[in-house]
């Protein structure tokens, strides 16, 4: 008697579903439901790459010279700059168009070159900081100011300083000081060593002056 009370007691706890079980299952419907769905995304992600193949190996004009890459879509050009043609004078600071370290020109105006998609300049001219000296190996004047007042620390953010301040003074060659100063003010120096930098740009600018009158 007690044996058939005992086995009766003990058949709906075998049936029943415990908290922790409940709580098990949905973890792992959850985990089922989100799979499945990251792997329908990564599947319709592969399918617009597939159609787009073609399209990944670009040509750029940089520094004068046409170069052929294997670009993403997504890619900024600053990183094909650096990664895949090899200008490392292009720095990569802040990523997110703030301090100016990768500025470049193109069609000589300065851009942030961590925010242009490289895809978006393939019918458009590049200049980076190797591409200003002369195929002879002359300074551009920028440069040799910058040279002649030592005009930078560390020296990091130089390289944007240079192409902002030769794309200003493409369109301002005899500018006063606080109108440079305006010219530059989307690049940032570390070391805040503006007065400084001031002076050398100032003297790059002279340099152009000179030069041009030559």
């Amino acid at each position: 008697m007690n044996d058939k009370e005992d086995t009766k007691s003990i058949e709906p706890r075998s049936n029943a579903i415990s908290r922790r079980d409940l709580i098990k299952g949905v973890i792992v419907g959850g985990v089922g439901v989100s799979s499945a769905s990251y792997l329908f995304r990564a599947s319709t992600l592969l399918g617009h790459s597939a159609r787009g193949m073609g399209e990944r190996l670009v040509t750029i004009d940089v520094n004068g010279q046409l170069r052929r890459a294997d670009v993403m879509r997504q890619e900024t050009l600053a990183w094909t700059l650096r990664h895949k043609l090899g200008l490392t004078g292009t720095k990569l600071g802040c990523d997110r168009a703030e301090c100016g370290s990768c500025t470049v020109l193109i069609d000589d105006v300065p851009y942030y070159a961590c925010s242009v998609l490289t895809h978006t300049v393939r019918d458009r001219k590049v200049l980076t900081i190797e591409g200003l000296a002369s195929p002879e190996g002359k300074l551009h004047p920028v440069q040799q100011g910058v040279i002649d007042e030592q005009g930078f620390q560390c020296a990091f953010c130089m390289p944007g300083f240079i192409m902002a301040s030769v794309g200003f003074l493409k369109t301002n060659p005899n500018p006063t000081r606080s109108e440079l100063a305006f010219g530059v003010s989307g690049n940032l120096c570390r070391c805040q060593d503006y007065d400084k930098i001031l002076t050398a740009l100032m003297r790059g600018a002279e340099n152009m002056r000179r030069a041009s009158n030559v």
